[in-house]
Formats: C-alpha cells, structure tokens, sequence
C-alpha cells in the first residue's frame, strides 16, 4: 500500500498541537473528518500514533518514529520546491558534508551567512573522503568540504573547487623570548600531522632539506584534537592559524611564527547538475579571506593572511 501523504500532513499537524480541535482549526477542516484521517493512517500502518493524555493527545512510541519521518519527508519537500523556484523567501534545505579532520572554525565560518537565516536548515555531516564523495554523488549531498583536491571525473560528474589557501604556523603558549626559526625547532616538542597530510608531507620535506632532527610529542589527524593538546600542553602545533583562531584571539595561544612555503588548501567539492544548489552557488562566492578570518562568527574581525 502507498502512503497517503495528506494522511500524514495531517498526523503532523495534531503532533504539533497535541490537540484534535486546534489541529482541526488550524487546517480548516472538521474535527470528524481529522479524526478519521488519523484512524485510516494507524489502520495503514499497523499501529496506534497517540494515546490519550486527559485532554492531550501524546504520540506513542510508534507516533514519535512516524513523527521523524514527516519531518524528513515534508522538509525535502520544501528543498523539493525551493530549487525549482525563483522566490528567495522559500524555505531551503543545505546538506553540506566535511571530512573529518577539517578544522571546525573554517566549517563553521564556510556556513555563517546561513546561520541566522529563519527559512534555511542545515545538514552537516562528517565523515571520510571517499564516503562523502559517495554521498554527493547519490545526491545525499549537495557539496562536500575537504583539504585533499579530488580529481575531476567527467563519469561522476565530480567538479573540485578551491575556495581558499592560508600559510601553516608553529603555534604554542605564550613565550617570553621570540621564536627562532629553525633554528628553536630541535628544541621543543611538536604537534604534527600524520604522514599522509600534505601539510606533514611539505614540513617533512623542509626537515630533510634542512638536515634538521625534530622531537615529535604526538601525531594527529584531528584538527580539534590539535587545537586542544596545543592548548592544554606545552607542544608546539604545526597548524593553520584558522584552527586556533580564538586561542590566539584571547591570548591562550600565540603565533610563533609561519613556516615558509607551507599551506593548507580547502576545497569544495560539487557534481555537475542541471539545477545548482543556489545556496552553495551563494557560498562560493565568498571571499577566501572571510573564510580564513581571525574572529569568532560574530566578533570582532582581524584580517588573516592569504596564501598566493
């Protein structure tokens, strides 16, 4: 049997009140023919959806799992709508994916423009590369965020964008003298990421070049876990200063100094579709250096720096 959506819209409605008379009042409808609208929705699924409270309708087990689904279904719904029309005022639906090791400062500061906005709903989802990419290309997603380029395939139709580009810092407690770079860097135990990471890769490459012998306290793929242990320790972190932005907004952390000719690159990835996704159209848009800035969403802004 086929679900009767106008069954279900109605379901939702009386959750929402947990009322049949204002339910019916505020769909304009007969209370009867509500209440029957219901009894044929539990009649279809097998199940009662509420039970009675005194005067209150509350959902049952069954009506809270029915809930979620009609709340899934009727806001894609409104994705559904908002892509095929031309009215800015239409509720919207972003589902944005980021791998996992992805600073959340710099995720946090990609979806500002959309925070405050009352008719967008954001879906963020974290996960691996190759899984997000499965995602975006079964339209689960509708753009992914990662610091590793994906190669454009014409098959999947995958399309990788680069929205921004920001020099890689040593960052520690504060200090008393400067940093003397390279020279301080056998002297202090550092916080790197894993092999793998194109930021470890290009530091790796400068030690050898530079016959230099480094003390490594801890390895991390996890750019939060980085931000705390630089926080909590007394390692250096070998971090882009987006990650740890507040800290050395407040003074926990400072800036020793930025590495030469070593970046983090940030990527949005999309799929070729006829009909773009016209708030990741919006936030593409954007100014690598609003990404990159060293403020929290609503404070006040120092300008970063941006790579070339």
């Amino acid at each position: 049997m086929h679900l009767n959506y106008h069954h279900l819209r109605h379901f939702r409605a009386v959750a929402k009140e947990g009322n049949l008379t204002r339910a019916a009042q505020k769909l304009g409808v007969a209370q009867s023919a509500l209440s029957t609208q219901i009894r044929q929705l539990e009649d279809q699924l097998g199940q009662r959806v509420f039970e009675r409270a005194g005067r209150a309708l509350r959902l049952t087990e069954a009506g809270q799992v029915v809930l979620g689904y009609a709340e899934e279904i009727f806001t894609s719904g409104a994705a559904l709508m908002a892509t095929f029309s031309a009215g800015p005022s239409r509720s919207q639906v972003l589902r944005l994916g980021a791998v996992a090791t992805l600073s959340r400062n710099f995720q946090e500061s990609f979806i500002a423009p959309l925070l405050n906005q009352p008719d967008v709903t954001l879906r963020l989802v974290s996960g691996s590369l190759d899984d997000l990419l499965g995602r975006l290309e079964s339209n689960a997603l509708d753009a992914v965020l990662t610091n590793t380029p994906v190669p454009r395939d014409k098959q999947r139709g995958w399309r990788c964008r680069r929205i921004a580009r920001q020099e890689v810092s040593l960052v520690g407690q504060p200090r008393a003298r400067p940093f003397c770079f390279p020279d301080d860097l056998a002297k202090v135990s550092l916080l790197l990421p894993t092999s793998g990471n194109e930021i470890r890769t290009g530091f790796d490459a400068f030690c050898d070049e530079m016959d230099l012998k480094v003390q490594v306290a801890a390895e991390v793929d996890d750019m939060a876990m980085m931000r705390l242990l630089a926080r909590d320790t007394q390692a250096v972190a070998l971090v882009p200063s987006v990650v740890v932005r507040d800290e050395l907004r407040n003074g926990t952390l400072q800036e020793y100094c930025v590495v030469p000719d070593l970046y983090e690159t940030f990527y949005a990835v999309t799929v070729e579709r006829q009909f773009a996704h016209p708030l990741v159209q919006e936030l593409l848009k954007r100014n690598p250096l609003e990404l990159l800035a060293m403020r929290p969403v609503d404070g006040p802004t120092r300008p970063a720096r941006l790579a070339p």
